[in-house]
């Protein structure tokens, strides 16, 4: 389902599922995002996926019914993601964990908070999730805000679990039940 909205500037973008034709340009984005943001569990240089990975891993999404990969498309190209999986075994699998990212160039646009409502929604709608889960840096004040606003509860912290430059930070564990 592709849903269309508009920018502050007046741009418009595209919020849709990821497809295998999209695998080289969002390695592009990955790595871009690699050097702008601290916030991401890996940095510059340390996502290590080929093509042909990416493209097994975006058809491989696509035909499971509790795992989400949708991008974010202003222009052709590709300025934010959310990649959801949840278990694989019965006893988990309506319970996943979800990562998302925008290009810092559009930061404070919404695309965020639009990408997640999109995974709520899609949660909502009849996928066989009924938990969704996140892990934020303890000092990522404005995600924090932004899950607390779409209902995420603080569920835990997980002591040092990002090293950066040799400084240990740690993360909230927050969760939505759907």
């Amino acid at each position: 389902m592709n849903k269309n909205y508009i920018l502050k500037d007046g741009k418009e973008y595209s919020i849709r599922a990821g497809i295998p034709e999209d695998s080289s340009e969002m390695i592009e984005y990955i790595n871009t995002i690699a050097e702008e943001s601290d916030n991401l569990t890996f940095g510059h240089g340390e996502f290590h996926t080929t093509i042909e990975e990416e493209q097994n891993f975006i058809q491989n999404v696509n035909k499971t019914e509790n795992k989400l990969f949708i991008i974010a498309v202003i222009d052709g190209k590709i300025i934010g993601n959310l990649h959801f999986t949840a278990g694989n075994r019965p006893r988990i699998a309506h319970t996943g964990e979800f990562g998302v990212s925008v290009l810092k160039k559009y930061w404070g646009n919404g695309i965020a908070l639009e990408l997640i409502k999109y995974l709520i929604e899609w949660a909502k709608s009849g996928a066989v999730v009924t938990k969704i889960n996140l892990r934020v840096k303890e000092d990522n004040n404005k995600a924090i805000k932004l899950y607390k606003r779409l209902g995420f509860k603080e569920e835990g912290v997980v002591t040092r679990e990002f090293c950066i430059n040799g400084e240990y930070f740690s993360s909230y564990h927050m969760g939505l039940e759907i």
